[in-house]
């Protein structure tokens, strides 16, 4: 079995473009009220993206450290680097677990060709000692989530 985290690199798809320097942003300061208010209603669309963009890549970071803290070995697929892996992972995650409208974005993780989930999926599984269990794999012994299934048996 194989644990597999599509991600997307910041050189990809994602990626926020900058669309003006900083002495653009001073002329736009001083420009007229209702030239900053266009500047600034045409930026919303950016601003929104950053947000998304920086929500995006903390995710794949908190993903990608727990399971290299918890030495659990994985393979990362960026879909910003190859349009295989984004087409892979896009045709791969299930219907129910789409967004209503766009494509699906990383991170997400699968165990070979079996969809686990994405983010939120795999931060309750942490939050609930259950991170082994989500991820298809036995929880190694002396690990909080070996315990807690050994209690569960008991």
């Amino acid at each position: 079995m194989v644990i597999k985290v599509y991600i997307a690199s910041s050189s990809g798809s994602t990626a926020v473009p900058r669309l003006w320097e900083d002495s653009d942003v001073q002329k736009i300061k001083t420009s007229s009220h209702c030239i900053l208010f266009l500047c600034l209603g045409a930026a919303t669309g950016l601003w929104a993206s950053a947000i998304k963009y920086q929500l995006i890549k903390k995710q794949q970071q908190d993903v990608l450290g727990f399971l290299e803290a918890n030495k659990i070995e994985f393979e990362e697929k960026d879909i910003a680097a190859s349009e295989e892996n984004r087409k892979w992972m896009r045709e791969n995650v299930p219907e129910d677990s789409r967004p209503a409208s766009g494509n699906p974005l990383p991170p997400r993780l699968f165990n070979d060709s079996r969809y686990l989930g994405d983010y939120s999926a795999f931060f309750e599984a942490r939050e609930n000692n259950a991170v082994y269990a989500f991820l298809g794999l036995t929880a190694p012994p002396g690990s909080k989530e070996a315990e807690a299934l050994a209690k569960q048996q008991a």
